[in-house]
Order: structure tokens, then sequence, then C-alpha cells
């Protein structure tokens, strides 16, 4: 099912599909309220014990065999077989890429590679037109990350998390948008450009 969804490199990481192998380091690692107070509030909280096998079976693969969303775990180079996070894409109106890494992994750059090599994906290889990124105001971190890749507030109102009811953002930015960042060195490389 995750024959589509292709292994992606960074400096530092690794981006393997998700998959069935994955529940139970993804049980392990996931249910913090560090990670999940800012998610969306499908989430269940507290996270039940099949939680990752239920999210991982019932949606993830589907979805990827569908071809509407992609995951993938993430892990260290020099450790290739600790899930240390996820990131996702998907096809759903306003919401196109979500991630969570674990916290001893956090202020280090990691999820900046990891979003870099996803949005490349989503605008060079599915070669859509905008990405969309809802996220709760508070999550500062995320919000850095939109920042540094030249994304732009356009939407502000509440929604439901995981913590409650929280203003939230719509971030944004286009595919021409992406590719001309690029070819002056403020994100991806040059190379891959339209």
């Amino acid at each position: 099912m995750t024959d589509a969804v292709p292994v992606l490199e960074t400096a530092r990481l690794i981006l393997r599909p998700l998959g069935l192998p994955d529940v139970e380091a993804v049980q392990a690692a996931f249910p913090r309220w560090d990670i999940v107070r800012y998610l969306e509030a499908a989430v269940p909280w507290p996270y039940p014990d099949d939680g990752a096998l239920t999210f991982i079976s019932t949606f993830v693969l589907p979805d990827m065999q569908r071809g509407e969303a992609w995951h993938w775990s993430l892990r260290p180079k020099h450790e290739p077989e600790r899930l240390i996070g996820v990131i996702s894409l998907r096809d759903k109106q306003d919401d196109n890429r979500g991630f969570w890494l674990d916290p001893a992994w956090q202020g280090q750059g990691l999820m900046a590679e990891a979003s870099e090599a996803a949005t490349d994906y989503w605008f060079h290889t599915l070669d859509r037109p905008v990405l969309r990124v809802l996220k709760a105001a508070a999550n500062l971190r995320s919000r850095r990350i939109s920042e540094r890749f030249g994304m732009r507030l356009i939407e502000v109102d509440d929604r439901d998390f995981v913590a409650g009811r929280l203003p939230a953002e719509l971030w944004e930015i286009t595919r021409e948008e992406w590719f001309a960042r690029r070819s002056l060195g403020n994100g991806a490389p040059a190379d891959q450009a339209p």
C-alpha cells in the first residue's frame, strides 16, 4: 500500500512511508500532551492503547492507497530504526500538511528539514498549486516553520483542538512562490524549479 509513497531524505533525516510496522513506535512516542495539545480535536485524548493501530490501519493506509494522503515516519540517519515523528501531506481543503515530533528531538531544526522535503514533494512531484496549513495560533514552533518558508497568514478564527477551542491560523504558499524562493536560495535548492 505504501509503494506509491517514496522514501525521502534530508541532510539528517530519512522519511520512510508510515505503515503497520510503525504501530508500536508511534504508540510509544505519540501520546504526550506536548505533542497532541495543538492537534485537531478528532485526535482522541487520553490516547487509547490501540490508537496508533487504529489511526494507521483506518486512516493512513487507506488514504495513501487512494492517493489522497502521503504519510512518512521521521528517522535520524544515524539511527534509521528509531521513529521520532511523523509528517503528512493530504488532499484536504485548507489543511494540507501536518506533523509531530518527539519533544526530545525538538529545537534542532529537524522538522524544518522534514517540512521542506514534504513541501517540495507537494509542489514538485504532486504538482499541487497551493499548500495550506492550519495550526493553533499558540503553536509557535509550527508558526516559525511557516514563516521560515515564506508562507503568509491568510485567515484567523477559532477551531477545536485537543486542548480545546483556540485561536487558529491558516497559512498559505503557492507553487510559484515556493519555486521563486528556491531560485533565490531562500528555501529548497533551485535545481528543480518548473
